[in-house]
Order: structure tokens, then sequence, then C-alpha cells
């Protein structure tokens, strides 16, 4: 058991374990299911990690980007510590209604511009869920109904296209559909239902679209497919086909979305809207587990009434109050336009090392979601080098370094970053 600490100890974090404990215990009785670098984090403040001897490594990943907010924003805590405290905070049946979730709903679904307008001006609805995963199944769950009760797909017959490198999450339904084999391999039976295509390739969607295609899925920026944008036009694209055969076009924004590209909504910057979008990670501001499927009102009450779907956690009375807090925190300290303006100083300053570094294939970057494509293909080589110089980042895909820190990112913050990766890729 973790020992119980006194006021005058100055050992950072939950317990006085010695990391060597930790790196053992976790070795012994958990899955080794994560490939991790040898960093034990006892505290979280913003933009820092700190280790059990107090030094700091700045985050370039925000827990892929569910600490845009910063690691306990004052905002965010101080709300969840009003909910625990005035007895506000446990969940709650869902036969009876909270305030916390009605408040939150209505943030969300008008935060949201309005979606398929080609179902009309009838507002969005909000579902919400936990893990980022449990949302994309029941964006899922809303294409395949869309499908059988609106176009008349026999039920099991329903298609829905997804793309080459994607990352939805690693459930069976979801990994079904991946195109990395280390995902879905020796899980089988996998789901069936679905039809991939290469990453911008519109012609490639058009010819799977049959009469049992009843959705598109896709990343408007793909995180661990390589930190890839969609191709200028794919999106446009995307939308006039799913028009074209009466498709749902859903985003998963899990990653991309609440600021992240340097836009509240990362479709924004192509005029794009879809049928329905996949929020998660940062809608709590890196606190409690707390994802979302939002759609049309119209579209929401054809496909979920009581008994097809729900959650006992799901947009229970302590997330949404994260979740309030956290997109207030978004919008009030414009967290957006911070993403946009130091994110466009960061990349300019790492586009200029990669002209000066033999190591560096390219650099891809949108607001502070910057990716750097390394020449030898070992991200992780660099990341670990990296980490010993007070930055933990983390490989997309193998081949590109991460750089994702939270949106609270200062110039003088970028330019730590901007050293360290200056020693590592220039020398």
């Amino acid at each position: 058991m973790a020992e119980v600490k006194t006021q005058t100890e100055t050992t950072l974090g939950f317990s006085n374990e010695q990391d060597k404990s930790i790196l053992e215990w976790e070795s012994t009785f958990g899955a080794h299911h994560y490939g991790r670098q040898n960093l034990v984090v006892r505290k979280t403040e913003g933009v820092w990690l700190y280790s059990q001897d107090g030094k700091k490594y700045l985050d370039c990943l925000a827990a892929y980007s569910a600490a845009n907010q910063g690691h306990h924003h004052p905002k965010i805590v101080q709300a969840l510590v009003d909910a625990l405290q005035g007895n506000y905070a446990s969940v709650i049946s869902n036969v009876v209604y909270t305030d916390s979730l009605a408040i939150f709903l209505k943030k969300l679904a008008t935060l949201v511009p309005q979606l398929g307008t080609r179902f009309g001006n009838n507002g969005n609805k909000v579902l919400p869920k936990n893990g980022g995963v449990e949302s994309v199944e029941t964006a899922i769950k809303m294409a395949r109904y869309y499908g059988h009760k609106s176009k008349g797909i026999a039920d099991g017959k329903q298609e829905i296209i997804v793309f080459g490198n994607n990352f939805h999450g690693r459930m069976i339904t979801v990994i079904s559909f991946s195109t990395s084999e280390k995902y879905k391999q020796g899980f089988g039976p996998l789901t069936p239902g679905f039809k991939v295509a290469d990453f911008g390739d519109l012609e490639a969607v058009k010819k799977l679209v049959n009469e049992n295609t009843c959705g598109i899925l896709v990343e408007p920026m793909q995180g661990e497919g390589g930190m890839y944008s969609a191709p200028e036009g794919f999106l446009a694209g995307l939308r006039e086909i799913a028009d074209q055969n009466d498709l749902l076009l859903i985003f998963d924004e899990i990653q991309v979305g609440l600021g992240r590209t340097g836009k509240m909504f990362c479709f924004e910057h192509e005029g794009v809207v879809p049928d329905g979008i996949v929020l998660g990670k940062a809608l709590s501001g890196g606190t409690i587990p707390l994802s979302c499927f939002v759609t049309n009102s119209k579209l929401m009450d054809m496909a979920f009434q009581p008994g097809s779907d729900g959650s006992t956690y799901g947009g229970y009375p302590l997330a949404c109050v994260a979740g309030n807090a956290a997109l207030d925190v978004i919008v009030n300290e414009k967290l957006v336009d911070n993403a946009n303006k130091v994110g466009g100083y960061l990349a300019d300053k790492i586009k200029d090392i990669a002209s000066r570094s033999d190591c560096v294939k390219e650099v891809r970057a949108k607001g502070l979601f910057i990716g750097i494509e390394v020449k030898d293909g070992d991200a992780m080589g660099y990341c670990r080098k990296l980490l010993d110089l007070g930055l933990m980042a983390n490989d997309s895909h193998g081949h590109t370094i991460r750089i994702s820190p939270p949106l609270t990112l200062t110039e003088d913050e970028a330019d730590y970053i901007i050293e360290r990766l200056e020693k590592v890729l220039v020398g």
C-alpha cells in the first residue's frame, strides 16, 4: 500500500514508494499493453510533468489532447472540488435528471455548429459516454441505424467506409477496420461491415459506395496515422459523395477537436460540416473520462430511444462538472487563438530546424498539432533523447515525432521545446 505522507515530507505525488518499486510492480501486476518511456510522473501542472526528484519535463503529448487546457487547470480543479464537497458529484441513476448534465449538453450542443444541415436546422443533440472509443461506436450505431431505417438497407448488411492508417480506438468493432495488424491480430472473429479506402483518395471512396453503404467515418487530421492533414478538397469531396448517395458523414475529432489545430473544430479549416462528430479527451480537461457523439437533433431522435443505448457513467455529474468547466476554459481563455498563434510560432521554428537537419524528412503542422517525420523511421529513438533533455514526446506511426503540448503553451515554453529539438535533430 502507498504510505501516508506527513506535511513535512517533500516527496511529490501520491506515495513515497520509490520509482524502482513502481516500475517493478507495473511489470509484475499490470498488462504490458503499452510501450513506455522510463519516467514515473509524480505531479503535473500546466505544461509540466515532475518526477520524484523534482525534475521537470515539458509535456509534448498532453495525453493525446486530453490535457488541452493544461494539467490541473485551477478552474477545472476547483469545479471538481466544489462538486465533491457540495455532494453533487456522485453517479446517479439515469432514470432521473441532473442539472450538471443538462447544462453540459446545452453548452456543447450549441458550441458545435449545426450538423447535418441537409436534415434541417433542428439544432444539435449530444449523447455522452466515457472513453472516446465508446462514442465512436455510438457513431457507428447511428450510421447503421440510419442506413436501415432511412435507406432501407437490410439489417446486418450496412457498410461504412473508413480509411487506411485510421485510429479510432481499440475495442473489437473498431479494431476490426484498423489497417494496423498489431491492433487486431489474434482477436477475431472481427466485426464485419466496413470498407477501407486510402486516406485522401476520393476515387477509391466512390468505387466502394454501393447499395449497402450507409456512412463515412474519417479523421479530418490523422494523429496516430502519422500526423497527416486531409489533402485539400478531400473533406469537401467526401461531403459531396455523402450528399449524392444519402450517406452520413461522421468526423472523429477526439484528438483534433476543441482547439487543437487552431480552430475550435478541425473541420472548420475546410468549411465542411459533417452530419455527426465524435469528441472526447479535452472535453473534461484531462481529469475524468468523458466523450460525446453529437449530431443533428432529427438524426439523434430517430436512432436513440429508451433501451437503444445507455451508459452508467456516461454523462454522470462529476464528469459533466468537469466538462462544463473545461469548455468554459477553452472559450474564455481563448485557447483556440493561442493554439493558432503559438502553434504557428513553434511550427516556423521547427521548420527552420528541419532545413538545417540531416535527420528530418518533413514537418506537418496545424495549430499545436505538429509532426516531425524523421528519415530513419525511428522517431522513438529521438523521443528518448528528448526525454533525457526534459522533454516528453512520443512517436506517431513509428516514423514521426509528435509535438502536441497543452494549448496553454507560451512562446517561452515553445522556445524550451525548440532548444531541445535543436540539440537532438541538429546537434
